[in-house]
């Protein structure tokens, strides 16, 4: 109704307030996924930051709840559902999420302490949001020294995430390298798109600048329309 224009956002968000004490997976991602549209349309005004206000109070409660360790008992869809919430702390700049995010990933990088699959993407996404070229070097060869392609494809997703423009066209231009399996390009590109508002103007020039390219590659396969979209 609000997306219709019938009733005002306010209200969405009031209701989106109700949920704090949510304990369910499926209902967050939901909520998510609502905020995520949101946040997209209030990057272009004077609000974004308060939106990123908005995120920190609503999930907050349940990031404290379940912490950062599995507990005894737990259900795959608590794994899922703590790797939602923290991403969603954590590109929001809630303070105690970067910086645990940041420790366990030196720790990771290091070897000293390897993240567990379920944590690896909301780390990942917060360390970048907030990092630097440092950050995209290290993240650039883990990619490289990844055994798996899961690991490669979870890398690749993420990139996007970094908010320098200059290091914004430095993971388009990888997302075109030798580095990236062609069907996978389409993932770094949509993620930079989806990333901020920089990177959505950014992954618009560039798709057009590279057009001849992109099209030859993908000429009559979905990977084509899938690119469009994003």
């Amino acid at each position: 109704q609000a997306r219709a224009g019938i009733i005002s956002t306010v209200e969405v968000l009031k209701v989106m307030e109700a949920f704090v004490n949510e304990p369910n997976y499926t209902v967050w991602s939901d909520l998510s996924c609502n905020l995520g549209i949101l946040s997209t349309l209030l990057s272009h005004t004077d609000f974004h930051e308060e939106i990123q206000v908005f995120v920190r109070d609503v999930f907050s409660p349940i990031g404290e709840r379940l912490g950062w360790d599995p507990k005894p008992g737990e259900g795959h869809l608590d794994a899922l559902l703590r790797g939602l919430v923290l991403g969603k702390l954590g590109k929001a700049g809630h303070k105690a999420t970067l910086e645990e995010a940041r420790r366990r990933f030196k720790d990771h990088v290091e070897g000293k302490h390897i993240l567990s699959a379920d944590l690896r993407s909301p780390v990942y996404v917060t360390v970048l949001k907030h990092g630097d070229s440092s950050t995209l070097d290290t993240m650039l060869k883990l990619h490289k020294q990844a055994d798996m392609q899961e690991e490669k494809n979870r890398i690749e997703r993420v990139l996007g995430a970094i908010s320098q423009p200059e290091l914004i066209q430095k993971v388009l231009t990888f997302a075109l390298s030798e580095e990236v399996r062609p069907q996978d390009t389409v993932s770094v590109i949509g993620g930079v798109a989806g990333g901020s508002k920089q990177g959505r103007k950014a992954a618009w020039k560039f798709v057009r600048d590279n057009w001849e390219e992109l099209y030859n590659r993908y000429q009559g396969g979905f990977l084509i329309s899938r690119l469009i979209k994003v």
